[in-house]
């Protein structure tokens, strides 16, 4: 479990910063083998992984899909936008915990649709 939660925080800081299709690209080739040995599943951790990017886009201080939401919205200022995604972030990371601690919750379809 220690192993996923510095993972979960190494993919949000660099969600930070990096669009996620770069992370995707750099990250899982150097963690997805210690996150098999540890025994987790790979279509639970790619829902995971992916739940983790959305994060990082809302997330400042590059936070992409802030920018897009000022360039939309510009007579809005960044803090009030800001303001606005805490609730978000908070519900996010809360859904990440969630699929931690209950992975039956991902893996429901896979396993009724296949003998996975």
């Amino acid at each position: 479990w220690a192993l996923l939660f510095w993972v979960n925080m190494l993919l949000l800081v660099l969600g930070f910063f990096l669009p996620p299709v770069a992370i995707i690209l750099m990250i899982t080739p150097v963690i997805l083998p210690p996150i098999l040995a540890a025994g987790f599943d790979p279509i639970w951790f790619g829902i995971v992984l992916t739940i983790n990017m959305e994060l990082g886009l809302i997330t400042p201080p590059v936070g992409l899909n802030l920018f897009v939401i000022n360039g939309i919205a510009p007579d809005i200022k960044f803090g009030e936008i800001f303001e606005g995604i805490v609730p978000f972030i908070l519900i996010i990371a809360a859904y990440i915990v969630l699929l931690a601690v209950f992975p039956d919750i991902v893996m429901f379809l896979p396993d009724m649709f296949y003998d996975y």
